[in-house]
């Protein structure tokens, strides 16, 4: 499952409908507005099965957050670019299935893509293809 913050615009949530991306946003379609970032959504993806959860929130990029039942991408790009970026990263060869995403923080930028995995102690970087 995909899960979008509510911190990416309404218009970026549907163009990856567009798209045929399955999402939901919290505040929308699941979970409820103003939930707190590690106090409530954390327990919520917990809940969830293997959810993919992106914000642009950097709180969320943080190695001690990695968890063998979620993955987190914070989206370091502009706002009007969220869905190509979410987008990139489901299509990239080494993240295009949920099992390959879970167990990692991802920080998600024009330049690049990087990440901290669980069970490792450094951080990975990729270049876009």
């Amino acid at each position: 499952m995909n899960i979008l913050d509510e911190n990416i615009p309404k218009d970026q949530r549907q163009l990856l409908e567009c798209w045929r991306i399955h999402i939901r946003q919290i505040g929308f379609n699941v979970g409820r507005r103003g939930m707190k970032d590690e106090d409530e959504i954390i327990p919520f993806l917990l809940r969830q099965h293997r959810p993919t959860f992106f914000t642009r929130d950097d709180d969320f990029y943080k190695p001690r957050l990695c968890h063998a039942k979620y993955s987190l991408v914070y989206l370091a790009v502009e706002k009007y670019e969220a869905a190509i970026f979410v987008r990139r990263l489901l299509r990239h060869p080494e993240f295009d299935t949920q099992a390959k995403r879970m167990g990692a923080v991802f920080r998600v930028s024009s330049a690049r893509l990087s990440c901290w995995r669980l069970r490792t102690n450094r951080l990975i970087r990729f270049e876009w293809e």
